[in-house]
Order: C-alpha cells, then structure tokens, then sequence
C-alpha cells in the first residue's frame, strides 16, 4: 500500500511540473503581486496566460506586450506563449495554464472551430477565457469575445480603395487563413463596396494564409499572368507588404494596394507612396481591455459587459499616417 501510494504522489507531481515546464518553455513568465482568485478546486492563483499566434508579426506582438503590460499593473503574474496558429500547441498551452490554476487565459485562439472545445475545458475547470482578435464559432463558454469590427474596417479600406482606382480597372484580392473568420469577415466587406462598381474586374482571388512571403510568390504569379492589374486588396498588411515587394520586382508601376491592420511597416510603405492605405485595427486596445475585464470577473464574478464585443477600425493614408504608432493612434 505505501509503495502504490507514494507512486501516486509522484506521478501526479510530475505531471503537474510538467504542465508549468511546458508554458515555461513556450513562452516568458514575469512575477509581481495580488490580483488573486479562487478557481473551482479551491486553491488561489494570480496568473494571466496570455496566448496568441507568433510574435513575428507585428500585430500579434503588440496585442501580447500590451496584455502583459495592463496584467502588470493590475498586479498579476504573467506568462506570454505562442500557438504558432498550431490548434494541437494551443491545446498543451490551455492545458499547460489549467494545471498552472491560472486566474484567467487572454486567446488569440487558432481556429474558429478548433478552438472551442480547449475553450471550453479551461471555462470546466473553472478558468474564464477572454477571446481577442479573433471569434470563434460558439458563444456561452468564452467571457469575452473582443475583436475589431473587421466588416466596417474592409468597407473603410474597399471604399478607399475604389478612390484610388477611380471604380475600374483589373484588380486582385489576396485573403487570409480560411480557418480564421477575420478572413471571410473582411473579405465580405471589400465585396460589399467593390461589387457596386461593374468597372472593378477580380482577375485574381487567392488566400496566401496572412504570410508575406506566400503573398510575394502568389503576387509575382499572378503578374505575369495579368500585365494589366490596377489595384491589390489584402486581408491583412502582412500580404499587402509581400504584394508591394513583387510589385517593385516586376517593376510595375502605378499599382494601388491596401491593407489591413495599421501595421508600422504598412505605414511607412504609405508614407513612401507604395502603399495608398490601411485599415487600423487597435491591437493594443482590445487586449487591454480584455485584461481589465478578466480582472473585475476575477473580482467580482462578472464582466459587466456583453460576451460579444467590437471596436471600431480607423482608416490611415498619408494624409493622417503620423497621427499612428504600433497598432494605436498616438
């Protein structure tokens, strides 16, 4: 009996060291004090996971610093990781933040769909689960879903867009991750605006997955394939830049492109003419408010605010482009 017991404690032991191992790993981890809650095991934790995809792209290192940053000062632990958009990564990560008892998880999730059940097994144990930038395909599970309002952002940038080519011409859309709704959601609103003016011709729709290197290689393809392209609209800044750099390597002039997001390389292409405009979507702010919601639901057991939230884009050309930094109006 002592032995089966003893290998009982073990193991259970192990695992648990495993699971904080694991978001160690996968991420940084920073200590200050407070902000404590009790999860339904009973036992107190004042951690905030804050797991989004990779910190190679701008955007998604912004929303990650400026989670940190506001769990900072609200008092809390923190631990940053990344789910590299891997749905089977992201598990471990919630699975890594469930054995840690973490207060509350801040998700940019990697997947609509897949995302739901590893939602919904942190919400189980009794970890409420904040949602930023990106929906998932059920309600009632997460605490918050805080995205931009990607629908006005497209119209903002299809109509600026339309501008620009003076409502005619061959054009090329270039779309994000088919498993993302921001996807289909922004590519939605440039057809809203784009469909009303019969003289803008799609020769070209092809998802290059938000990358800028698969946006280049698809871009220069689509080129030689259409010399007679006027305009480019990208899902996100990340494609618009890959497509401005084939551009200048087929030297094509006299292209229109715009993107989507308010990237700080987006806006230096449109301060140097290559880029016509972008749509800001406030990374920084919708993190931070899913932050300041965790903390007052830790608090109080509510949020005080609808499990669906969204937050207006703005549009940047170069006539306000210095009135924008990282994903934020200055």
């Amino acid at each position: 009996m002592f032995h089966r017991r003893a290998h009982r404690t073990v193991t259970t032991t192990a695992a648990l060291a495993a699971g904080a191992l694991l978001l160690t790993a996968c991420g940084s981890s920073d200590d200050s004090s407070s902000g404590a809650s009790t999860t339904k095991s009973g036992s107190k934790s004042n951690l905030v996971a804050i797991i989004t995809p990779s910190a190679d792209n701008p955007f998604f290192k912004a929303e990650a610093d400026a989670a940190k940053k506001k769990a900072v000062s609200l008092g809390y632990k923190t631990s940053v990781a990344s789910h590299d958009d891997d749905p089977n990564k992201q598990s471990e990560l919630i699975d890594a933040a469930i054995s840690r008892k973490a207060a509350a998880i801040i998700l940019d999730n990697a997947g609509a769909d897949a995302s739901i059940g590893p939602v919904r097994k942190a919400t189980k144990a009794g970890i409420p689960v904040f949602l930023i930038d990106r929906e998932i395909n059920e309600t009632g599970i997460a605490k918050a879903q805080i995205v931009s309002n990607n629908a006005q952002g497209a119209q903002l940038a299809a109509q600026e867009f339309v501008t620009a080519t003076k409502g005619k011409g061959e054009y090329v859309e270039l779309t994000g991750k088919e498993s993302d709704t921001n996807a289909s959601v922004r590519s939605k609103g440039f057809a809203d605006v784009i469909s009303q003016y019969p003289d803008l011709k799609q020769v070209a729709k092809q998802t290059a997955n938000w990358d800028q290197q698969e946006a280049f290689s698809k871009m220069e393809t689509i080129l030689q394939r259409n010399p007679k392209i006027s305009g480019v609209i990208a899902g996100n800044d990340t494609m618009a830049l890959g497509a401005v750099a084939a551009i200048k390597s087929a030297k094509r002039k006299n292209i229109v492109v715009v993107g989507f997001d308010g990237s700080p390389d987006a806006i230096a292409q449109i301060k140097a003419g290559t880029m016509r405009a972008t749509a800001l979507q406030p990374a920084a702010l919708g993190a931070e408010r899913a932050v300041e919601q965790a903390d007052k639901y830790v608090k109080t057991g509510k949020t005080g605010q609808p499990e669906k939230q969204s937050i207006d884009c703005e549009l940047i050309t170069v006539k306000n482009a210095d009135e924008y930094g990282v994903f934020a109006k200055l």
